[in-house]
């Protein structure tokens, strides 16, 4: 499936689907989510740690899969006809007007090592375009969540970017995969400090992304992302108001691709810096 953001110029039609039980079953299941990732983080000595592809940076849990069959029997019972995709069980029905894309718990590196930096984070796509998304963080008692043309929120309290228009004014986050695209990475960070920014990395993508929505970080640049730790905050982002790189271009719901978003003032800032690599499959 070729699934892009910016090639669209208008919304996906809506008339045909139930958007208020798809976005209410978002936050419920997050936060149900959540808070049983919250009960076996506090037991997490006990927990079987795995990892994947014998990379010692890439970690999976047994709660990882757990929550997310919870997730996806859930979806599956409520809504069949349409499609998912998770990073632990794979993709089904991407050819469904709807699509799911899970990550059941983003940051497990942090969960399994006892920081706080990680939460649910559950978006769906219509036609190809990010429409609804939900991240629950059960550290902080917070659900970031919004919904395509109704706004995006923290519990009750609406988002909206940060309104830098230097990045001297604020923090950007920042990532990069182990196995890829690692070397882009130094050469922003040397361009980001010498022109007065400061940066942070929290180890999860959806709660920083999520950080951009709610003005707290002015940018985000992760130099290889997944479409999971992503989707909910694509669409938080466009409902805060900021913008976003076209990181569903070509393969990017099952690749991955580079990943900007930040607020209006500062993003072409930031893309100038990050270079052509921004823009590369």
């Amino acid at each position: 499936m070729h699934a892009t953001i910016n090639a669209r110029t208008s919304a996906p039609d809506l008339s045909q689907i139930d958007l208020d039980a798809r976005y209410t079953l978002a936050q419920e299941l997050a936060l149900a989510a959540a808070r049983q990732g919250k009960t076996r983080y506090n037991e997490r000595a006990k927990l079987t740690i795995e990892h994947k592809n014998n990379d010692f940076q890439d970690v999976v849990s047994e709660v990882d899969r757990q929550l997310e069959d919870l997730i996806r029997q859930t979806l599956a019972k409520r809504f069949p006809e349409d499609g998912f995709v998770g990073e632990e069980s794979g993709a089904a029905q991407l050819s469904a007007r709807c699509v799911w894309v899970v990550d059941p718990i983003d940051g497990t590196a942090c969960f399994v090592n006892g920081l706080h930096s990680w939460c649910v984070s559950i978006g769906m796509m219509i036609d190809g375009v990010p429409c609804v998304g939900a991240i629950a963080d059960p550290n902080h008692d917070e659900l970031f969540h919004g919904c395509i043309g109704r706004g995006a929120f923290v519990n009750n309290t609406p988002l909206r970017v940060s309104q830098a228009s230097d990045i001297r004014e604020g923090l950007t986050g920042v990532g990069t995969f182990h196995p890829s695209g690692k070397e882009n990475f130094l050469p922003f960070l040397q361009k980001l400090l010498a022109d007065g920014g400061m940066f942070i990395r929290n180890g999860s993508g959806a709660l920083t992304t999520a950080y951009v929505a709610a003005g707290r970080l002015i940018g985000y640049y992760e130099t290889q992302l997944k479409s999971w730790d992503c989707m909910a905050g694509l669409v938080l982002v466009a409902e805060a108001g900021g913008r976003r790189s076209d990181f569903l271009r070509g393969e990017g719901l099952l690749q991955g691709n580079p990943f900007l978003v930040a607020a209006p003032g500062v993003y072409d800032q930031l893309a100038r810096m990050i270079g052509p690599s921004l823009d590369e499959d």
